[in-house]
């Protein structure tokens, strides 16, 4: 317990800042954080020694994270270079004479889009006005820690019946409702304070879709995880596991947000 309460104290001392700055840092630090989640995925499908298509999905990657949807190379825009790579990924298979296979392709791809969009999401969401950025990145933060502590404490007070545990042997019913409980609370408390300019009822209908995707984006990593026999995504945090670990929820909560225009 020790060891996860330092690291964590470790985390927000670096990460908060880093949303606080937001600009060039911030941009930089996630790029960084997309980097590791990246690779701890690679690392999970054991595909580190194949470094050509690696070293060209991070690459593909890093073009996904970058502002907007406009050309940026030879008039490229990201879904035409994102079709390049899959071409590319296709014909490897064939220069690989199917070392790296079709299933290995699609594990790239997919890597490539689920880390880079929602990380993508993390620049944008703080990419707003300096105070409207700032304001709505806390927003996601804090109604996802209180959906992680209301989840936790709930669950071992009242937890008794399991909500998947095929994937997750911890989780209960009652804590995922109470994590949404506190979610809720914590959310109009923050609308309050920080008033987005939206009426109470779909601020709290916002955060329980905060609160349900991020539970659902951590139910998906325990599931890959599972699946592929770790215990965390990596071990860039003690107690903690990796990037993954730690952000899988915002993966999934922050893409939703701005399909709904929440931040518009």
């Amino acid at each position: 317990m020790k060891k996860r309460v330092l690291t964590a104290l470790l985390a927000f001392i670096i990460f908060i800042p880093a949303v606080v700055m937001g600009g060039i840092i911030f941009q930089l630090f996630v790029y960084l954080l997309a980097s590791i989640a990246f690779f701890e995925l690679i690392r999970m499908r054991k595909l580190g020694n194949y470094y050509i298509p690696v070293v060209f999905a991070l690459l593909s990657l890093w073009l996904l994270l970058l502002p907007g949807s406009s050309s940026f190379l030879f008039g490229f825009e990201k879904l035409e270079a994102l079709m390049v790579f899959v071409l590319f990924l296709l014909s490897y298979t064939v220069m690989a004479k199917n070392k790296f296979t079709f299933d290995d392709a699609g594990f790239v791809l997919l890597a490539v889009i689920y880390v880079g969009m929602g990380f993508f999401y993390l620049i944008e969401t703080r990419g707003g006005s300096a105070a409207a950025g700032l304001a709505n990145i806390f927003f996601v933060l804090v109604v996802i820690w209180a959906t992680d502590t209301g989840a936790y404490f709930c669950g071992r007070a009242f937890g008794n019946r399991k909500l998947w545990p095929e994937i997750s042997p911890n989780k209960t019913i009652e804590g995922a409702a109470g994590g949404i409980v506190l979610a809720v609370i914590v959310g109009v408390i923050f609308h309050m304070a920080y008033p987005f300019p939206y009426d109470m009822i779909l601020i709290v209908a916002v955060t329980v879709l905060i609160s349900a995707a991020g539970q659902i984006g951590d139910l998906v990593e325990s599931a890959l995880k599972r699946h592929y026999s770790v215990k965390d995504s990596g071990n860039l945090l003690p107690g903690h596991g990796g990037v993954l670990d730690r952000l899988d929820s915002l993966l999934f909560a922050l893409p939703l947000l701005h399909f709904i225009n929440f931040f518009a």
